[in-house]
C-alpha cells in the first residue's frame, strides 16, 4: 500500500512527500553521509560509556590509596549532580545554536576532566575533578541520540541502532577488564596504576575530538529567542541538594537535620523552576508546554519508573555477585554480559519490527512484562543457585530493557516538533537518569537497613541447630582456633549476632566456608527483598505503558521535517 502522508505538526505546514521539495528544503542524507556521521558519535559515546564500567570497577582501589574509602560515595554523587543538570541544559542549548560546538564541547570538558582525574592528590581533589568531568558527560548521551534524530527518520533508526549498541556492548565487555587490569597494576609507565582508569579517555577523547570536528557538519537555522538563566539556576537549586540526600541519605539519616534542609531547598527550587519555566514559556530550558503533550508525559513517567528499577534493582546484583557467591569485580562484570546481550537484542529486535510496520506501542508493554518479571526472578536467588539461571534471568531482564529505552526515546522525539528534538533526547535521559538515583539510593538503604538483623537472624539459626554445618565448624577446634574465624567465633560466644560489622567484607573470603555460609544468607535475604521491591516498581511501568499514544512515526528526519516547517 501507498504510504500515508505524514502528518503536520501542530501549528505547522509539512511538505507534501509526494512533491519536489521547496528550494532552501534539506535533503535526506545518504546512507554513507550517515556513516560518517555515526562514526563521530559512536568515538564521542564510547568514553561516556566506557567511563560507566571502568570506574565502578576500580573505586575501591582509588579510594584506598588516596586514603578516602569513608568518603567515596562524594565522587559518584559530584560527577551525578554535574551530568544530571547539564543534560536539559546541552538539549536546549543545541536546539538554539546547533548541535555541533556542544558536542564539541562535551567532549573537551570530559577530556580535560578526566586528566585532572588523573592527577588528583585526595579524594577531596577527585570528587572536584569529577564534577567538572560530568559537565562533559552530560551531553555526551544526549547530544548523540538528538544528531542520529536529526539526520535518521524514526521509520529508519532501527539500520543504524546496532552501531551504537555495539559501543555499548563493547564497553560492557572492556570495561571491567581494562578497570580490573589498571586498578591491580602498581604502576604502568611510571604513573599509578588506577590513575590509568581516568587518562585512558585523553587518548581517545582527542581522536573523537578530531573525528567529529572533521566529520558531524549539520546545517542549523538559528531564532530568535531568549537564553532561560532563572530557569538553569533553578534547577540547579532543585537538583543539587535532592541528589546529595539521595545519595547521602543513608549515611545522614532520612530524617536528619541535613537531609531535611536538603528536602526544603529542593521543594523550593522545584517551585522556582517551575515558576520560571511558565514565564519564559517556548524558550524555557524544558517547555512546560510539552507536557501537555501525552506521548511525553507518559515517556518521561515511563523513563523515570524505569530509572529507578533498573538502576535501583541492578545495584544489588552486583553486590550479589561479589558478597554472596564470591567473584571479584573483574569476573561479577563479566557475569552480567547476559544482560548486555539481552538489551542489544531487545533494542535491534524491536527498531527492525518498528522500522518495518511503523508500529512501537507493543514494545513497552512486552518490555515491561519482561523486565518486571526478570527483577522477581532474581528475588528467587539464594547462595546455591545456578550461574545459568543467573544469566538467564539477567538476559530477561536485559531483553525487557532492549524493547523499552530506544523505543521511548523514539516515542517522545517524534511526538514533538523538530525545533524541539533536543530537549525531548535530553528530557528522556535526565528522567532515567533522576529515577536511576532515587531507586539506587533507596534500594541501597533498604538492603543495608535489614541486612544486619537478616545477617543475625541467620546465626541464631544456625547456631540454635547442634546439627547444622556451622554448629559443627564452631565445635572443630581446628576451625574455632584459627585467628580468621575470630570475628564470627568471638561473635556467637558473646551472643551479640548483632554486632557484626559489614563495612568491610573483605574477611568472608578467608571466613571458614560453614561459619560465612549463615551471613552469606543473610545479604541473599536482604537481596531478595530489593529485587521484590524492584519487581513492584517495574510493575507500574506496564500498566503506565498502556495509556502511551502510537503517533504515526515521520518518514523526514529532524533536519528535513524543519526544513520543510520553515
Amino acid at each position: 500500500m501507498p504510504e500515508e502522508p505524514e502528518r503536520p505538526e501542530p501549528g505547522q505546514m509539512m511538505a507534501d512527500p509526494g512533491t519536489t521539495p521547496e528550494p532552501g528544503a534539506a535533503e535526506a542524507l545518504t546512507h554513507r553521509q550517515i556513516l560518517v556521521i555515526i562514526s563521530g558519535l559512536m568515538m564521542g559515546m564510547l568514553l561516556a560509556a566506557l567511563d560507566l564500567t571502568i570506574v565502578s570497577t576500580s573505586i575501591r582501589t582509588i579510594a584506598d590509596d588516596l586514603d578516602g574509602l569513608s568518603i567515596q560515595a562524594w565522587v559518584t554523587t559530584a560527577y551525578l549532580i554535574t551530568s544530571t543538570i547539564s543534560t536539559p541544559l546541552y538539549g536546549k542549548l543545541s536546539d538554539l545554536y546547533g548541535r555541533r560546538p556542544f558536542f564539541l564541547t562535551a567532549i573537551s570538558l570530559f577530556v580535560v576532566g578526566s586528566a585532572l582525574c588523573g592527577l588528583a592528590q585526595d579524594m577531596y581533589q577527585l570528587a572536584a575533578f569529577r564534577a567538572f568531568q560530568g559537565l562533559g558527560a552530560g551531553g555526551l548521551f544526549s547530544l548523540a541520540l538528538a544528531i542520529v534524530g536529526d539526520i535518521v527518520p524514526p521509520r529508519d533508526r532501527a539500520k543504524y541502532q546496532g552501531y551504537f549498541l555495539a559501543v555499548f556492548g563493547s564497553s560492557s565487555v572492556l570495561g571491567p577488564l581494562v578497570g580490573g587490569f589498571f586498578a591491580s597494576a602498581d604502576t604502568i609507565a611510571w604513573v599509578s596504576g588506577w590513575r590509568w582508569v581516568f587518562l585512558i579517555n585523553v587518548p581517545i577523547g582527542f581522536v573523537a575530538l578530531t573525528v567529529v570536528a572533521r566529520v558531524l557538519h549539520i546545517p542549523h537555522t538559528r531564532r530568535d529567542h531568549r537564553i532561560d538563566v532563572p530557569g538553569a539556576v533553578a534547577l540547579a537549586v532543585t537538583l543539587v541538594p535532592l541528589l546529595m540526600v539521595a545519595e547521602q541519605g543513608r549515611e545522614w539519616g532520612w530524617t536528619s537535620g541535613g537531609s531535611i534542609a536538603c528536602y526544603v531547598i529542593g521543594l523550593a527550587g522545584f517551585a522556582a523552576f517551575l515558576t520560571a519555566e511558565r514565564r519564559i514559556g517556548d524558550d524555557a530550558l524544558i517547555p512546560l508546554r510539552l507536557f501537555g503533550n501525552r506521548t511525553f508525559t507518559i515517556g518521561s513517567t515511563l523513563n523515570t519508573i524505569i530509572g529507578m528499577g533498573m538502576f535501583g534493582g541492578l545495584a544489588a546484583l552486583p553486590l550479589y555477585l561479589q558478597i554472596v557467591r564470591g567473584h571479584g569485580p573483574t569476573e561479577s562484570g563479566l557475569l552480567m554480559l547476559p544482560l548486555t546481550a539481552g538489551m542489544m537484542t531487545g533494542s535491534i529486535l524491536s527498531g527492525q519490527v518498528i522500522s518495518r510496520t511503523g508500529r512501537y506501542k507493543i514494545f513497552p508493554i512486552a518490555g515491561s512484562v519482561l523486565f518486571t518479571l526478570g527483577m522477581f526472578l532474581y528475588s528467587t536467588l539464594t547462595v546455591d543457585t545456578s550461574l545459568v539461571l543467573v544469566g538467564t534471568f539477567a538476559l530477561i531482564f536485559g531483553l525487557g530493557l532492549g524493547f523499552n529505552m530506544q523505543t521511548l526515546v523514539l516515542a517522545m522525539q517524534n511526538s514533538v516538533p523538530p525545533r524541539d528534538m533536543g530537549v525531548a533526547t535530553s528530557s528522556a535521559t535526565f528522567f532515567r537518569q533522576m529515577g536511576g538515583t532515587l531507586g539506587t539510593a533507596v534500594f541501597l538503604s533498604v538492603l543495608f537497613g535489614t541486612v544486619a538483623g537478616n545477617i543475625a537472624a541467620q546465626i541464631q539459626k544456625a547456631a540454635g541447630n547442634p546439627d547444622s554445618a556451622f554448629s559443627r565448624a564452631l565445635a572443630d577446634p581446628s576451625v574455632a582456633s584459627d585467628p580468621v574465624n575470630a570475628p564470627i567465633v568471638n561473635l556467637v560466644k558473646s551472643g551479640d549476632t548483632g554486632g557484626l560489622s559489614i563495612d568491610d567484607t573483605s574477611f568472608l573470603n578467608r571466613l571458614d566456608p560453614d561459619l560465612a555460609r549463615p551471613i552469606l544468607q543473610g545479604f541473599a535475604d536482604s537481596m531478595h527483598l530489593v529485587f521484590a521491591i524492584g519487581a513492584a516498581v517495574l510493575a507500574l511501568a506496564f500498566l503506565i505503558s498502556w495509556f502511551l499514544p502510537e503517533e504515526k512515526l515521520r518518514t523526514q528526519s529532524g533536519l528535513q521535517a524543519r526544513a520543510a516547517a520553515e
